[in-house]
């Protein structure tokens, strides 16, 4: 394709997408109201299907649809990510060796690492009743695994996070999400509408009827899919060396162990050997 042709059609979906832009902002409230149609709308369907937080409401019951998509490129960008930063033939695998952590920084990520661990659960669970919800805490639940490799070394963290269970659990949380939406349509509703469970009682855990369920699916997959996310980032940082970078090593070391960092060249101060 030329480089004119290239340009009409950048040009032609610029020119639809400003008119459309257009088109829904004439449609607009007025600037400054303290009432919204879409928002009265919202709140009165997250209460009538017993939802305390509206936003998880719209989230997983109303544009629960949209939320699907949102996951999907979560997904494909860890199976992106997985893809390009597996290990090649040309690449060596150097266990990286632990250095001194200070006590403070040891102390305080050991300690923390449980609190922000139930945190991120909590978040996900009380995703319906509180601010929160599966997003937001399978953020914090994943993140926090990864205070381990603060205060302990690399070795540690991948003992804790075994990438297979991850994974698995990445893709069937994913499923469950799709299962969740087909059970609607086999019982004879659209799909991933809210009519599955009973919507129990108001501002209790057994609310929402399917929005606890969804909810949970996505804290699940966020969480294994940044983990998955980090370890491929990580692996090429700390362990995965070039085959050449790892016989230039092994001889200057005289045949000793390499834990060098990629993305240092694979010195040996302390923070390379301590596989950070």
């Amino acid at each position: 394709m030329s480089s004119r042709m290239r340009l009409w059609l950048v040009a032609v979906g610029g020119a639809g997408l400003a008119a459309l832009l257009v088109a829904a902002c004439l449609r607009l409230p007025g600037f400054g109201g303290d009432r919204h149609p879409y928002g009265d709308r919202a709140v009165e369907a997250a209460l009538s299907r017993h939802t305390a937080n509206t936003v998880s409401s719209v989230t997983f019951d109303q544009r629960a649809f949209d939320t699907l998509g949102e996951m999907s490129i979560l997904f494909a960008a860890v199976l992106g990510s997985v893809v390009l930063l597996r290990q090649t033939r040309d690449e060596h695998r150097a266990r990286p060796e632990p250095a001194a952590v200070s006590r403070p920084v040891r102390r305080y990520a050991l300690l923390v690492l449980p609190v922000a661990l139930l945190t991120g659960l909590y978040v996900i669970a009380h995703g319906q009743v509180s601010p929160g919800g599966g997003f937001q805490g399978g953020v914090v639940a994943a993140t926090a695994l990864h205070l381990l490799y603060l205060g302990a070394d690399y070795r540690a963290l991948e003992r804790l996070r075994p990438l297979a269970p991850y994974e698995a659990a990445d893709a069937l949380a994913a499923s469950s999400y799709l299962v969740t939406g087909l059970a609607a349509l086999l019982a004879g509703s659209a799909f991933l509408a809210n009519t599955l469970l009973p919507y129990g009682t108001f501002n209790t855990l057994a609310s929402a009827g399917t929005v606890p369920l969804l909810n949970a699916a996505i804290g699940v997959e966020v969480a294994c899919a940044v983990v998955v996310l980090l370890a491929g980032f990580l692996d090429q940082a700390v362990e995965i060396v070039d085959e050449g970078e790892h016989d230039e090593h092994a001889e200057h070391d005289g045949g000793g162990k390499t834990g060098g960092n990629a993305a240092d060249g694979g010195d040996h101060d302390d923070s390379g050997k301590r596989g950070k």
